[in-house]
């Protein structure tokens, strides 16, 4: 599907046919069980309840394929941040994650960081990465002999 096809599908002026970005696992429907929003993915870590009561809590996802960013996207809308491991994907695939994640960072006013290759860092707004060197370490200490 072209470029100017699928602004136009996006933007609702023609039918949208192509069925491969689309995945029933995430239709909506009604969800069973716990009354939750929605379940967590097996390759989706979360961090233990004791951090998630104090607040402090990341997500580290590593999506198989572009159907796996929504789980993506819900995580880091309730303010969690994600550390996104693309290494297993196709680069074609990892790129859409990529500017997916772009997007919804800019849109939530948070921010994205590149920790490694194909590895990103997806932080909301109120939360502070530190960077640079380890706080109280003089700097005339003893690695720097001369």
């Amino acid at each position: 599907m072209g470029s100017v096809r699928k602004a136009s599908a996006w933007l609702g002026l023609v039918e949208d046919n192509d069925e491969r970005y689309y995945d029933d696992e995430y239709s909506e429907g009604a969800e069973t069980g716990t009354g939750q929003a929605w379940v967590t993915d097996p390759r989706v870590q979360v961090a233990s309840e004791t951090a998630e009561e104090k607040g402090r809590r990341i997500a580290t996802v590593t999506p198989d394929s572009f159907r796996d960013a929504r789980g993506i996207g819900e995580l880091y809308r309730d303010g969690v941040p994600v550390i996104v491991n693309l290494t297993a994907m196709d680069p074609a695939d990892a790129k859409r994650v990529v500017d997916f994640a772009a997007g919804l960072t800019f849109g939530l006013r948070g921010s994205i960081e590149r920790v490694a290759t194909r590895v990103f860092l997806l932080t909301p707004a109120d939360t502070k990465v530190l960077n640079g060197e380890a706080a109280g370490r003089p700097a005339d200490g003893f690695f720097n002999q001369s």
